[in-house]
């Protein structure tokens, strides 16, 4: 399995909207899932931190993610660029694998 996960900081503000946009119905999650190999996206809010969030994307292999981003790049790009106002800090922790 391949995975991603990312670190994000929300302003009080906009944490309804993240939550919805990031959140299993949102629209990230209605992209991924029209892309062969995708498994699911879990959104996590900090306990303690106020505003701090981790999604953990699952694809089935790397090669799926790449193959999803060569024939999504353009619309995934332009979905970042439209949500990147919720977030004040955005960061990707890493990609993992599991370990079998």
């Amino acid at each position: 399995m391949h995975v991603i996960v990312w670190e994000y900081t929300v302003p009080e503000a906009h944490r309804d909207a993240f939550e919805r946009d990031y959140g299993p119905n949102g629209d990230w999650v209605a992209l991924f899932r029209s892309a062969p190999g995708y498994i699911g996206t879990e959104l996590l809010r900090d306990e303690k931190i106020p505003g701090r969030y981790i999604t953990i994307d699952r694809w089935a292999t790397e090669a799926d993610f790449a193959a999803f981003k060569k024939t999504s790049g353009a619309l995934y790009e332009a979905m970042d660029r439209q949500f990147e106002s919720l977030t004040s800090h955005e960061v990707k922790t890493g990609t993992f694998r599991s370990v079998q």
